[in-house]
């Protein structure tokens, strides 16, 4: 019997395992990182032993200090979790070699499915379908292809190359990738099938010889080739679910696997499928397959199980399904900048409607997986991922509905995130129509446009300027009971300055001595134009702006009523950052003080970091001719590589950081400046 267990990770999947150890009367360990030590998977663990470092190859893929702390902390068995060294045989045998459980399948099984290629080779004999596949570039004559890691998933290392002038670039830039993400720089390449759907299959295996499929996930709407989206039962007919199921056990049994496993499989337009890789390991989507069956299913529960040797209970040998689940992976992230990570501290966070935090839902809800809480830190070592979010209802369209009716009123403060988009994407047509495949974002530039329209930015930035002059009033030391805003002369109005990552906005109002508004309006913030009460000055034909009352301001709420229409404003402040929640969308908005302090002026033409990271390659010298889009240097941050191009015709003037350098946010990476202004 497992009595203590440790969980070599970290985040929303340690936090998951240590939910079941809970439920089980099972203790529990977790290893930390200094960038972790306030996390919150370390505050739900038992004990916590920390690696000393940042950096996850200083810390967690280090099989010795994971060990020493297991022998330290007094920990009888390992969950490895996803990522990092969940996939890695030679930790699979140190630990059973350390006289420690391993929950996961044996070393063996590991590492026969870790070799990618050889894993193909057996399946196939198993009769198991395939992709063609190449390990030397000089045989590749047909395109696309898809570069891949040998030694793991989740989308990192992957590139798709479309002719052969970029393959080079793309197998030496996942090769580093891949080493990065998991101590591992193999890749291969594979026939890209343009149009295919991803699905898989949850299989479980036993030390008995069972080898059960739990059923089939859609996992189709991805970025940079990771799931964002992932649902279960997938929609595919009966007769297929069938094909894939057996394709799947197939695998399964081929390797004599043990524990929980995903079988993960390409669905071509054409109907056929292939295989795409086995993960030895429980997926970060398996919540979506314990929400759909009707026993309550909990994969971590059975992991512990079979680990302790006991066979596969027959519940879940032969599930049945019900309902429909969606789950989203809520990250950290700007996707209409090229997905670029986010960092900072998470002032708030608040997922309305959650029912249940890591565990199995009676009937319909909303379930919560968090890696974070209100506080918590995001930084640039490890994955953007901040939580999944999951809902299960009746049918698919209504989990899709809840699903984008509770991301929408969530309050996310302090970090960029990819809500928006996902809540585009669960409310569009096609989505509802299935009308998915790996390619849906690519061809649909119009879910990466933010839920706030542009024209109700005005109003947003009104009530974040009256909930301001609200707060100010509240903390008055003299005078307090005067209306906001009161002066001798009323006809003066007041003005609030605020930037935002595409620009300042200036909202200038009044309110009369009973505190009414009297008039209001906005005008970008170049102060060049004012507005009006009745136009907003925008640089272009000005629309009427609507006619605006305010019934209600209060440092953290606010009511307007708009045209007629009375909408509530959530309003929180923290320094100079307004974040504002309204019913169209969410805005942060950072108040321009008064008299701002002088700041150092930048050449013009420096690129600029756009979060902390490190410098791992430079492309160009001091003094070379580059063209628009000409990539300059890769900067490396939250273990994926980020390029930075040259946004014009020009000259190299400057390189400031050399490869191997660390940077901050806003550091100079380089300067680029037009050829006359060289001379």
């Amino acid at each position: 019997m497992i009595t203590r267990l440790l969980v070599a990770n970290r985040g929303e999947i340690a936090r998951r395992v240590f939910a079941t150890c809970r439920a089980l009367g099972v203790q529990t360990v977790a290893v930390h990182s200094d960038a972790d030590a306030d996390a919150p998977f370390v505050a739900d663990a038992d004990q916590a032993v920390r690696l000393p470092g940042d950096a996850p190859a200083e810390t967690y893929l280090r099989v010795d200090l994971i060990l020493d702390a297991a022998r330290r902390s007094g920990a009888d068995a390992v969950h490895p979790g996803y990522g990092f060294l969940a996939e890695n045989a030679e930790f699979a045998a140190a630990v059973a070699d350390a006289g420690l459980t391993w929950v996961g399948p044996p070393a063996k099984v590991i590492a026969t499915m870790g070799d990618k290629l050889a894993a193909k080779a057996l399946l196939a004999e198993a009769g198991v379908p395939m992709l063609p596949s190449w390990t030397d570039t000089d045989g590749i004559t047909d395109f696309p292809v898809l570069v891949k890691a040998s030694a793991g998933g989740g989308g990192r290392g992957m590139r798709i190359v479309r002719e052969a002038a970029g393959l080079a670039e793309a197998v030496a830039s996942a090769r580093r990738e891949a080493a990065a993400a998991f101590g591992d720089g193999t890749v291969f390449l594979e026939r890209y099938v343009e149009r295919g759907r991803h699905v898989e299959v949850q299989i479980f295996g036993d030390t008995h010889g069972t080898v059960a499929a739990l059923g089939v996930r859609e996992c189709s709407i991805q970025r940079r080739h990771q799931k964002i989206i992932e649902e279960a039962p997938g929609v595919i007919p009966a007769e297929l679910r069938d094909q894939v199921h057996e394709a799947a056990v197939a695998a399964g049994r081929a390797v004599d696997y043990v524990g929980a496993g995903t079988v993960e499989f390409l669905l071509a337009p054409t109907g056929e499928f292939f295989f795409l890789e086995m993960n030895t390991r429980l997926q970060v989507e398996h919540p979506v397959t314990e929400l759909t069956t009707p026993a309550g299913l909990d994969l971590v529960r059975l992991q512990l199980l079979v680990a302790e040797g006991a066979p596969l209970p027959e519940h879940a040998r032969y599930p049945a399904t019900r309902g429909y689940a969606i789950e989203v992976r809520l990250c950290a992230e700007e996707p209409a900048q090229g997905w670029r990570p986010a960092t900072g501290t998470l002032h708030r966070f608040d997922v309305p409607g959650v029912d249940r935090e890591f565990g199995w839902l009676q009937r319909s809800g909303l379930r919560l997986d968090s890696g974070v809480v209100a506080g918590s830190v995001v930084g640039v070592h490890y994955d953007s991922l901040l939580a999944k979010v999951i809902a299960v209802a009746p049918t698919r369209s209504e989990a899709a509905r809840a699903l984008a009716g509770a991301l929408a009123r969530a309050e996310l403060h302090g970090v960029a995130t990819n809500r928006d988009l996902l809540v585009r994407v669960l409310r569009s047509p096609e989505f509802g129509a299935v009308e998915i495949d790996t390619g849906f974002l690519d061809r649909h530039p119009e879910v990466f446009v933010p839920l706030l329209p542009a024209d109700e930015l005005p109003v947003t930035a009104l009530a974040a300027a009256l909930a301001g002059a609200a707060q100010r009033r509240s903390t008055a030391p003299v005078l307090g009971g005067l209306p906001s805003g009161w002066r001798n002369v009323p006809a003066v109005r007041q003005v609030t300055r605020f930037t935002r990552p595409d620009g300042e906005i200036e909202v200038h109002y009044r309110l009369d001595r009973t505190g009414r508004l009297a008039e209001w309006s906005s005008t970008p913030a170049t102060g060049a134009a004012e507005g009006s009460a009745d136009r907003r000055e925008t640089g272009s034909a000005a629309p009427v702006a609507p006619t605006v009352a305010l019934v209600e301001a209060t440092p953290d709420r606010v009511v307007l009523d708009v045209d007629g229409v009375r909408r509530a404003y959530r309003v929180h402040r923290v320094g100079l950052a307004v974040f504002v929640d309204g019913p169209d969308g969410a805005a942060s908005l950072a108040e321009v003080p008064r008299f701002p302090l002088p700041t150092a002026e930048v050449a013009a033409g420096s690129l600029l970091a756009p979060l902390p990271g490190a410098v791992t390659r430079v492309h160009v010298q001091v003094g070379q001719r580059v063209e628009a889009g000409d990539l300059l240097l890769t900067l490396e941050a939250m273990k994926l590589e980020h390029p930075v191009l040259a946004p014009t015709d020009g000259i190299v003037a400057e390189l400031p950081v050399p490869a191997g350098g660390q940077v901050r946010t806003g550091a100079v990476l380089a300067v680029v400046t037009s050829e006359e202004d060289s001379r």
